[in-house]
């Protein structure tokens, strides 16, 4: 089985990435969050710093591409291509309605047709002007309702991609409900590319029972899985199940990141505590030092919380 990281925008950036790569191998895949193209056809700030070569090495990273416009969707491959790049994502999956309003990420589904010639411009421009670049797809089964992927499927079946990595919601769904694993077999059973699975891999057993149903896919991206248990990487492979010591040195590596790159506490703060909305979930009636993680406005009162955490809780094996 390989196992991709998703990307969750304004956490799993560099930092993050390096000190998980670091404490917990075995992720085959990182994705970056989207990149949007602009008018100019430069990169933002924050996507230079997460596409740079030099704070990803060691790291397999594809970077995603959410656009509706093939012109800006070849642009920034080339440009990522330029880079050392050999392969990039389309995020067809992202549920926001800021996103969503503009046709693009899951709001592309609503409009088959014009996606259909946006792909057909995409990869005659690839066979053009990128030929080794690979391309693979993240995609939800719609924008309103399954009954509108069998539509996508043949679609996206016309094309040679890298692999086709299918979240079994509709846009509609968010991240509500049980993923629609009708849709998925469907995608599995017709899909003519390689195909992944995206959604609700969350425990050891989460994977066994996916794995027992779909024998035949051997690639799993996982999420929130990884940021509430970075551990589950390891426990995935079959490897010792990590203690307290490994998730520290870990939020370490995170947190020392942070504050190097940072113009001061504030901003470290604000990111740690995005970690730990999920991280805080596999200790074990820890709500107390956690509520002080929240309500720190000071790094010596974070630092003091996150010292109690670890010396007086126990982690609970899986979230």
């Amino acid at each position: 089985m390989k196992y991709y990281f998703a990307p969750m925008e304004g956490i799993t950036g560099p930092i993050h990435r390096k000190a998980f790569d670091a404490c917990f191998p075995g992720v085959d895949k990182y994705f970056t969050a989207f990149i949007a193209p602009n008018q100019k056809g430069k990169f933002s700030a924050r996507e230079k710093k997460d596409i740079d070569p030099e704070n990803n090495r060691g790291i397999f990273l594809v970077p995603q591409i959410m656009t509706n416009d093939a012109g800006d969707f070849t642009v920034t491959a080339l440009q990522l291509e330029s880079l050392g790049y050999k392969e990039v994502n389309l995020n067809l999956g992202c549920p926001s309605r800021t996103v969503v309003s503009k046709y693009r990420g899951s709001g592309f589904l609503a409009i088959p047709d014009k996606l259909e010639r946006f792909l057909d411009d995409v990869f005659t421009d690839r066979d053009k002007k990128m030929p080794d670049m690979r391309i693979s797809i993240k995609t939800r089964i719609g924008k309103d309702d399954p009954d509108e992927f069998e539509r996508l499927m043949e679609i996206y079946n016309r094309y040679p991609l890298e692999e086709l990595i299918v979240h079994p919601r509709t846009q509609q769904d968010f991240y509500q409900g049980r993923p629609d694993m009708k849709a998925f077999g469907y995608a599995a059973e017709k899909g003519k590319s390689p195909v992944c699975y995206n959604g609700d891999i969350l425990t050891v057993g989460d994977l066994n029972r996916f794995t027992s149903a779909y024998p035949q896919i051997d690639k799993v991206m996982i999420g929130r899985g990884f940021l509430r248990d970075p551990g589950l990487i390891l426990r995935l492979q079959n490897k010792e199940a990590p203690g307290k010591e490994l998730l520290l040195k870990f939020h370490d590596k995170v947190y020392e990141g942070y504050k190097e790159e940072m113009p001061g506490p504030k901003p470290v703060l604000f990111k740690m505590k995005e970690l730990w909305a999920y991280m805080g979930q596999i200790f074990a009636d820890a709500k107390k030092p956690l509520k002080r993680i929240r309500k720190a406005e000071k790094l010596e009162a974070y630092e003091a919380a996150v010292k109690e955490l670890f010396e007086e809780y126990e982690m609970t094996g899986e979230a």
